[in-house]
C-alpha cells in the first residue's frame, strides 16, 4: 500500500496534519483504535491563546519560559504562541463550538490555569479535546483523500541505509494489523509521528492505554535524536477513586478557586509556594508528594465547594457528573485527589515544523520535542502545540519538492516478520512490574540509587522482550512492551544524565539546580541501539 503521507496516530496533531494535508494528497491515518484512543480527546482545560485585550503574545511567552525551567527554546516558544490566534480560528471553521462568555455571544470564555499570569484558556467547557477531535475526526472521515487504517499499530519505519548513517531516509513503515492478524507494508515517502507520549510506562497515569511511546522508541531505532525525556509531568490532582480510572481533575479547578487541603482541612499549598494553588504543576506535585509521605497518606484534598453549585455545574459538567456518580458532590465535598504521570515533556528532536534528523520523517505533537515545554509544560499549551504543529508540517511537505511515492514503494521488500498466534501469558505482567518500578524509583521524587536500580532492571526486561521478540513473532502485546522498556530505559538514562534537580526532575542526590540549564540531547552510539526496520 503505497501513500503520499503516512501519518501514524489520530489524535488532535495527526488530524491537523491530515485535514491540512488532503485536499493535496493522499493520506493515510494509522490508529491503534478508534479517536477515543488518544490523550487528545480526553484532554479538560484547553487551548491557551493571548486573545484578550489586556493579554498579548510576550506575556504568554514569558509565562512559558518561566514554566519551562529554562530548557524552552525561546524561538519556538514565540513561533507557537505567535500561532495561537491562528490556530482557534482555524479550528472554529473546522466546526468546534468553543465556551463563551454568554449563550449567544460570539465572545469566547478565557479561563486561567497554574502558571499563567493572565486567562488565556480557550475551552469548550471541561471537555475541550472531545469537542476538538470529535470536529476535527468528523470532517478528516468524510474526506475522500484520507484513508484511515484502524486497528493497525506501528512496528517500525522502513530505511534506505543503515540506521543513522549518513544518507539514510525513512520510506515508510510496517504496520501490525491486529483485525487480520498479519504484517503490512505502507509505503509513503514523508511518515509522520504523531503517536503522543509515553504516560503507560508509570503505574498511575492520566494517559489512554495506547501511550505507550511508540513513535519514540520507532525514532530512536531509526537513529534520531530525543531530548528531555527526563522531564515527566506529574498532573497533580487526579481523582483518588478505585473506579476513577485516573481521571484528570482538571488545573482550571484551581484556576477558579479550588484549594488543596489535608484530610483535617488545612491548606498547605502556600507554604510551599508563593503562587500556592496557582504554581506550575511540577511544583504543585512535588508539594502534594511531599504531603502525601509526611503523613502517610492516600491523597490530599481538592476543594472548591465554596463555589456555587449553578457556577460549578456550568464550568465543569463533566467533572462535575463523574464526581457525582462515584459518590462525591463536589459542590459540598473536597475531591481525593494524587499526582499522576500526564505528559512527556521530552520526545524526538524536532523542528516548529515537524523536521527529524532523518529526512522523510516528521514528528509532531507530544512524540516531538521542539523546545516549547522545556523542563515542565506550560499548561494548556500542548494541545496549541498539536495545532500549530501539524498545521506547520502539512505545509512544510507541500512545499517541498513532489516526492516520489513509487520509488518509495519499489524500495522496500515485503515484510518477514511472523506475527504471534497469542500473545505470551506473562506480558502484562511484566507491563504493570515496569510500570510500578518506575512509579516508584523514577517518580516524582528520585535518586541516584532509585535510577541505578531501575536501569539494571529494566535492561534484564529488554534483553528477555528480544529473545521473545524473535521466537514467538509479533503481538500488539509484545510490541507495547517493547517500546515501553526502549523508552523507560531512555527515561532512566536521561535522569542519570542530568545531575541537577530542575523543572519536573527531582533528583534528592542532587536538590540544587545548576546555573545553566543543557538540553537533554541523546543519540545512539552503538549499533546495538538503533535497529534498521530495512
Amino acid at each position: 500500500m503505497a501513500y503520499d503521507v503516512l501519518i501514524v496516530g489520530s489524535g488532535l496533531a495527526g488530524l491537523a496534519t491530515a485535514l491540512e494535508l488532503a485536499p493535496h494528497c493522499r493520506v493515510a491515518v494509522l490508529a491503534k483504535g478508534g479517536i477515543e484512543h488518544s490523550a487528545s480527546h480526553r484532554a479538560q482545560g484547553g487551548i491557551a491563546a493571548a486573545l484578550d485585550p489586556q493579554d498579548s503574545v510576550d506575556e504568554h511567552v514569558r509565562d512559558t519560559l518561566a514554566a519551562g525551567g529554562g530548557l524552552c527554546d525561546a524561538d519556538a516558544t514565540r513561533r507557537i504562541a505567535a500561532g495561537a490566534g491562528q490556530a482557534i480560528g482555524w479550528l472554529q471553521a473546522q466546526g468546534v463550538a468553543f465556551s463563551t462568555d454568554a449563550p449567544g455571544r460570539p465572545a469566547l470564555h478565557l479561563t486561567r490555569e497554574g502558571g499563567h499570569g493572565r486567562r488565556r484558556i480557550v475551552h469548550a467547557a471541561d471537555a475541550t479535546g472531545r469537542a476538538v477531535v470529535a470536529a476535527l475526526a468528523a470532517q478528516a472521515r468524510r474526506h475522500p483523500n484520507i484513508t484511515w487504517l484502524e486497528q493497525h499499530c506501528a512496528v517500525d519505519l522502513v530505511l534506505a541505509g543503515p540506521a543513522g548513517a549518513p544518507g539514510a531516509r525513512c520510506l515508510g513503515l510496517t504496520a501490525l494489523d491486529t483485525a487480520r492478524g498479519r504484517v503490512a507494508t505502507l509505503a509513503a515517502p514523508r511518515v509522520v509521528l504523531a503517536t503522543g507520549g509515553a504516560g503507560q510506562v508509570y503505574a498511575h497515569a492520566t494517559a489512554p492505554a495506547a501511550a505507550t511511546g511508540d513513535g519514540i522508541a520507532m525514532a530512536w531505532r531509526a537513529g534520531c535524536r530525543v531530548a528531555n525525556l527526563e522531564f515527566i509531568q506529574f498532573h497533580p490532582t487526579s481523582l483518588c477513586h478505585p473506579q476513577g480510572d485516573a481521571f484528570l481533575i482538571s488545573e482550571a479547578v484551581r484556576g477558579e478557586g479550588g484549594l488543596l487541603r489535608l484530610p483535617d482541612g488545612t491548606r498547605f499549598m502556600p507554604a510551599h509556594d508563593a503562587r500556592a494553588e496557582l504554581a506550575p504543576r511540577d511544583v504543585v506535585a512535588r508539594a502534594i508528594d511531599t504531603e502525601i509521605k509526611r503523613h502517610g497518606l492516600e491523597c490530599v484534598y481538592l476543594d472548591i465547594s465554596h463555589r456555587p453549585r449553578a457556577f460549578l455545574q456550568e464550568h465543569f459538567p463533566n467533572i462535575y457528573a463523574r464526581c457525582l456518580a462515584l459518590g462525591i458532590d463536589m459542590a459540598a465535598d473536597p475531591i481525593p485527589v494524587v499526582p499522576a504521570a500526564h505528559y512527556t515533556c521530552g520526545g524526538v528532536v524536532a523542528d516548529t515544523a515537524g523536521r527529524s534528523d532523518l529526512p522523510g520523517l516528521y514528528a509532531i505533537g507530544e512524540t516531538a520535542c521542539t523546545g516549547l515545554h522545556g523542563a515542565n509544560r506550560l499548561a494548556s499549551n500542548s494541545l496549541l502545540e498539536c495545532v500549530v504543529m501539524g498545521r506547520a508540517a502539512a505545509q512544510a511537505m507541500l512545499a517541498e519538492p513532489a516526492a516520489h511515492t513509487g520509488a518509495a514503494a519499489g524500495a522496500m521488500a515485503a515484510p518477514h516478520t511472523p506475527v504471534a498466534g497469542a500473545a505470551h501469558p506473562s506480558l502484562a505482567r511484566e507491563r504493570q512490574a515496569l510500570r510500578q518500578l518506575m512509579r516508584d524509583d523514577v517518580g516524582i521524587v528520585r535518586s541516584n540509587a532509585s535510577l541505578a536500580r531501575a536501569a539494571q532492571r529494566i535492561a534484564q526486561w529488554e534483553a528477555q522482550a528480544a529473545r521473545r521478540w524473535q521466537a514467538d513473532g509479533i503481538s500488539r502485546d509484545l510490541l507495547e512492551l517493547r517500546n515501553l522498556l526502549q523508552v523507560a530505559a531512555l527515561i532512566v538514562r536521561a535522569a542519570i544524565n542530568r545531575q541537577e534537580s530542575r523543572g519536573a526532575h527531582y533528583n534528592q542526590d542532587w536538590p540544587a539546580t545548576l546555573p545553566d540549564a543543557h538540553p537533554g540531547i541523546m543519540r545512539a552510539t552503538a549499533p546495538h541501539e538503533t535497529q534498521a526496520a530495512a
